[in-house]
This record gives structure tokens, sequence and C-alpha cells, in this order.
């Protein structure tokens, strides 16, 4: 089964990145076309094809990007911020989270303009006569599945949005906003039409299947079952679909959740529903994957260390809050949590070193750091010839690695660009979506077997009757706190303490860099000020979310 070929991608990319035009936005017609391809290119069988391949791209804006991993990480329980990077104010919650600030502009432009390219492939399928009516159906249920991606994060994170469902090809001046049920209205329909159409397995790794269209269609439902626009049945879609999901298909949970992050083609396995794809081809990867960047400590300017390739390049953006490494895994009997951090790196860069106050030798392999997720006493300290961090003494340089999205392939030390694909969907999450839907719907006894299965995956061994819960356990604080132990870091918490109202409640409680700053309009983000600058009628026609006026 072969991955997406990137060239056909960037070819057709570049083509629509010239016809495409964001609502209101006038800067896509400076684009200098560089491409031979014609606009009538779009209506023939290949260059449908092409168009399909190159709307996938987009979603490489968001999964493994710092932008995305900014809007999801940042200001919630499980992450604060590093030492490096742009956007720390979307932890804080300070006044630099506004309207002008290129992150949700970054967004909100490039989700736009993957619509686009999904709306001109929708609107001319018709048009194209000479390929097969099954294999088109395919390909616009791809577009349908993607597009219904791009207003999905949309209507997440800023609420109404501009919805249009045709291909814009000038500028276009005039835009609203559109009521949010009407959105997922949309959204729904488009799954709708992946689901009936997509096929259970794809022609090529990484294109949209049916699968993941529920996968998909079940997170639709769980997010509008928590908000005023929910309806009666939302819950039960919501279970139902990601039971099918489970129970209709090859997946399966791995035996040890360590496999799933492990180097190499470990993320392609029976557990991965749906991921974004990368490649190693330097010239047709884009940004690649830079997920590996941005959990990582700073290890390198301590004594015995220098960067390489194997312990990665450090940017210092997402450090765990202490809830996260103190109080939310049993680590007894949890294996998680250790396959979730490292705490240890070895000596890379042998010598002589004063630490502490005391001349050391380390010697290659040698302890060089312990980063300790527990308090070291004075006495135990005095043993270490090494450098030792616990919680008392982290900060934004130095404190446990999420080892998750580490890539020790890259091709040189410097490079940033990662080649691993990023998980989007999973089988665990899964079980804690059909779990969340049946505790919501008054079912806890019937979500018990979904919450054991994964606790009983993460068991140490001898540990799995520590492990399981009964129905009385079972509330939202305990599924998102399961969630956080799985699902740790992959580009999903601010989503779900968003979704289920417990964003403010719980940045409070566990973020303290985040607690002062947050308030109850942080549940949306700013619309980009350009779009409103961009909209004939300026913010009358086109009005900023409440708490972001100024």
């Amino acid at each position: 089964m072969s991955h997406f070929n990137d060239i056909e991608m960037k070819k057709i990319y570049i083509l629509f990145l010239s016809i495409s035009v964001l609502p209101s936005c006038t800067s896509l017609l400076e684009e200098d076309v560089r491409s031979q391809i014609t606009d009538n290119y779009l209506n023939t069988s290949e260059g449908l094809e092409s168009a399909v391949n190159a709307a996938y791209s987009h979603i490489r804006h968001f999964y493994g990007s710092e932008q995305g991993g900014a809007l999801t990480v940042f200001g919630t329980d499980e992450f604060t911020n590093g030492y490096g990077g742009s956007f720390m104010d979307f932890n804080f919650y300070n006044n630099g989270l506004n309207a002008r600030t290129s992150l949700v502009d970054h967004l909100w432009s490039t989700m736009y303009v993957g619509i686009n390219n999904c709306n001109a492939i929708i609107s001319r399928a018709d048009r194209v006569t000479d390929m097969d009516e099954a294999k088109k159906a395919i390909r616009v249920g791809e577009a349908k599945y993607l597009r219904a991606f791009y207003y999905f994060l949309l209507v997440q994170t800023f609420g109404p949005v501009h919805l249009t469902l045709e291909e814009s090809q000038g500028v276009v001046v005039e835009a609203s906003r559109t009521p949010v049920n009407e959105v997922y209205d949309a959204i729904i329909a488009d799954l709708d039409y992946a689901v009936a159409n997509l096929p259970p397995v794809a022609d090529h790794y990484g294109r949209a299947t049916r699968p993941a269209a529920e996968f998909l269609l079940a997170k639709v439902y769980l997010t509008r079952a928590g908000s005023e626009f929910a309806k009666t049945d939302d819950y039960q879609r919501a279970a139902n679909l990601s039971i099918n999901v489970i129970d209709d298909y090859n997946f399966a949970l791995l035996d040890d959740f360590a496999k799933i992050f492990e180097e190499g083609s470990a993320e392609i396995n029976p557990e991965v529903v749906w991921s974004v794809q990368y490649s190693d081809d330097l010239l047709t990867t884009g940004d690649g994957n830079r997920a590996h960047m941005y959990f990582l400590a700073e290890y390198d300017r301590l004594p015995g260390m220098k960067r390489d390739i194997e312990n990665g390049r450090p940017w210092v953006r997402f450090k765990p809050t202490l809830y996260t490494i103190m109080d939310l895994f049993d680590r007894d009997a949890d294996s998680r949590y250790e396959a979730s951090f490292k705490f240890v790196f070895y000596c890379n860069n042998p010598g002589k070193f004063t630490i502490r106050g005391k001349t050391v030798t380390l010697e290659l392999g040698d302890t060089a750091i312990w980063v300790a997720d527990r308090i070291v006493t004075p006495e135990e300290l005095e043993h270490c010839n090494y450098s030792v961090y616990d919680p008392t003494s982290y900060n934004e340089r130095i404190y446990p690695t999420l080892t998750k999205f580490l890539d020790p392939t890259r091709v040189a030390l410097q490079e940033t660009r990662g080649s691993r694909d990023f998980l989007v969907f999973r089988l665990a999450e899964a079980y804690l979506n059909a779990a969340e839907a049946l505790v919501m719907s008054g079912r806890a006894a019937e979500a018990v077997p979904y919450v054991n299965a994964i606790r009983t995956r993460a068991a140490k061994e001898g540990a799995e009757a520590a492990m399981q819960v009964t129905a009385d356990m079972l509330d939202i604080d305990f599924l998102l706190e399961e969630r956080s132990r799985e699902l740790l870091g992959e580009y999903t918490r601010w989503f779900d303490l968003a979704r289920t109202g417990k964003l403010v409640e719980r940045v409070k409680k566990y973020n303290p860099d985040g607690a002062a700053g947050i308030k109850a309009h942080h549940r949306y983000r700013p619309i980009p000020q350009t779009q409103i600058d961009r909209t004939e009628g300026g913010a009358t026609a086109f009005p900023q979310n409440s708490g972001y006026e100024n």
C-alpha cells in the first residue's frame, strides 16, 4: 500500500494558490503562476486526481506544525510554556492573544484555501467525463471529508465562521458569520456523503476512508452535543459511530502502548485510523512534521551533552505542567507514564565538568542529566555525579520530555523537517469517544468496557486489576483525565476542554501561567483582523468575537 505522490500534490497546489481566493482576501491574486497547468486541467480525470491529492496538503499546516500545537497544547491543564516561541500569549491568555496575532490569521487563511480547493473539486467533478463514476464518487468523498475537517477546525476555534460551499475564483469582499448550527449541518452533510461513498480501505495509504469519516463524524456529534446547538440524539450518534469504528473494521489496539509511537514504520499499524502523511523527500514534504522539536527539553546546553540527531533539536516550546507529571498518572500501575516521557539523557560529549560545585568526569554513555519526577533529597543528590532537576527546579528550559514525536531519522543535525506521519485518529480515542457519549447520555455501565479496554492495555504487568474502573467512577472529569493519559500532547486537548466547558476551570486549577489571564470568552479565539478589514462593511458585517473587540 503506497503513500501519496508528493510531486502531484505540489504540481496542482501551485495552481490552487493562484486561483483560490479566501473570503475577502486579495493577497492571493498576487501569486505568480509558474506552472503550465491551465484551469481546464481540473476538468480532466488527471486534473481531478491531482487536485484531490493537493487538497490534503493544507492539513499539514495544522498537524505537526508549531501553529497547530500552540492552538491545542498551550493554555491547557497538560502543558504550559517552555522558553522558546512566539505564541506564549496563547498560554498566558494575555493581551497578546488578539485579532492581529499571526497564529489565528494563519489558521484562518490556510483552512479557507483548503476549503476552496475542496469546493473546486466538488463543483468541477460533474465536468470530468473521462473517469469512472464510482471512482469519481470516492474522490468527491475525499474532498467532502477534507472540507468537513477544515470547517470543523474553524468552527471549534472561532464559533460562527463564513460558510461557502462554492468555488471562488475572484476577489470576494462580501462575507458574513454563518450561525454555528448551520456550519455543523454542512459538516455533517459532507461527512454523511463521505461515509456513504468512501471505501473501508484506501487505495493509497493516507487517503480518507469510511472509518476515518465515521470517526470524524462521531467527534462532530460529540462536540455539538455539549453545545447550545445540541440535538437530542447527538450523543447516541457519536456512540454508534465510534462503536462502528471499533467493531466493523480491521483495527486493533496494540498490546503495548509504547509501540504506537515507536520510531520507524510504527505509524503504520492496526491502531491508526487516519494520519497526516509526511515524507523523507525534503523537496516535497514542505515544512515536514516539526512536532519532534516542540516538547523537547534543552539538554544540549548541559554538562556532558551536545546536540545530536538521536536526542533531537530542542525548540523548548511545550513544558508539561506539574499536574501532568505529579498527579495525572498512577505511576505504580499505568505504563503510559514512563512510555510517554524521557527523564534521562546519556553523555554524548565526554569530559570533565563542574556540576554543583564539584568536578566530575563523564564518559560516553554515562548518565548526564536526570530530570527526576519526584523530590530528590540532599543525601541522594550527593551521590549524583550528573545534572539533576526535580519538580522544585524544573524551569522553562529543563523539564521531562514528551517522547511521542521524537524523530531520530532526520537527515542532519540542524534539520527541522521530520518525516514521521502525524497520527490524527487512532483506535484508542474511538474507545474514549464511545465511552464519553455513553456516560453523557446516562449509560455509564455501558461505557465501562470501553474505558477498561484502554486501561487494561495501559496496565503494567500484574497491575491489570488495579487499572479497572466501575460505572460509579465515570464522569466527565475522569474521562478528561483518561483522555489526557492516553492522548497527551496529540493536538486534542484545547478542543476537549473547550467543548466540555472545562477549559477555564482546569486551566485555573492546573496551569498557574494561564490561570490569572483566562476568562470565559477564551472559549473561542479572536477572528483575524485581516478578515474583518477586508470585508465590505467591516466589523458591522463581520463582527469580532466577544472579549476581543479592542
